[in-house]
């Protein structure tokens, strides 16, 4: 899927509004990934910390992480301007420790920053992008600055079906509707551009990060955490 197409789909009005429902019901543990991811980058980042959140719109993990650390502040980037409105509005009187930028990782501010996360994002870019991104991501870091990135990933090949299987499956039992469940599985099966688990961490390795290790896995989702 080419991040303009999810940066147009993001940009209705009625999408974004929307999104805040859609996580917490698709990815098993949402709310404990941004907390676990929270206490990964309080690991290494001080208590002044600047943080980079690439795909930041709707400002779901933005809010948790300010709640949980009252003297970080943030840059936060996402292509859809409907998305970096409802951040703003998700994070209220926390806004004002949150610089909110529109676009893609070029145009994240240049740093260093203390600390960078990228949530439910990677997965909308294709390799060579998502390589590149992770690059770009890992230049604006200070050294030994910690980052966290989760997305969809799981095995490829002969299991792929049964595993966007799973994801659908998950999507019912939370709530969804059993249409837009299909949907939604038709759409990763389609269109999502996903990789291996081994591919992914490949990539983080490749950029840079050491000491990459997987803390998050959850049927068709991975995160990990690597250090720049």
């Amino acid at each position: 899927m080419h991040p303009d197409i999810v940066a147009a789909h993001f940009a209705d009005p009625a999408a974004a509004a929307r999104y805040a429902e859609g996580p917490p019901r698709l990815v098993p543990g949402f709310a404990d990934l941004h907390r676990m991811s929270g206490i990964l980058l309080a690991e290494h980042a001080p208590e002044n910390a600047r943080v980079l959140v690439l795909g930041a719109g709707g400002g779901l993990e933005l809010k948790s992480f300010a709640t949980a650390q009252p003297g970080w502040s943030f840059d936060g980037v996402d292509p859809a301007d409907a998305m970096l409105q409802l951040a703003a509005r998700t994070l209220g009187p926390l806004a004002s420790r949150a610089r909110l930028h529109h676009g893609y990782i070029d145009d994240a501010p240049e740093g260093p920053f203390d600390a960078a996360a990228c949530l439910l994002t990677l997965h909308f870019l294709d390799t060579g992008e998502r390589r590149r991104t992770v690059s770009e991501i890992r230049r604006r870091l200070k050294p030994g600055a910690p980052f966290v990135a989760a997305h969809a990933s799981f095995p490829q090949g002969e299991g792929r079906a049964r595993w966007v299987s799973r994801y659908g499956a998950f999507a019912i039992a939370s709530g969804i509707d059993p249409a837009r469940a299909e949907g939604a599985r038709a759409a990763v099966e389609a269109h999502l551009n996903t990789l291996s688990p081994e591919q992914d961490e490949a990539v983080l390795r490749e950029a840079g990060f050491s000491d990459v290790s997987l803390f998050y896995a959850a049927f068709t989702w991975r995160g990990w955490v690597g250090y720049a």
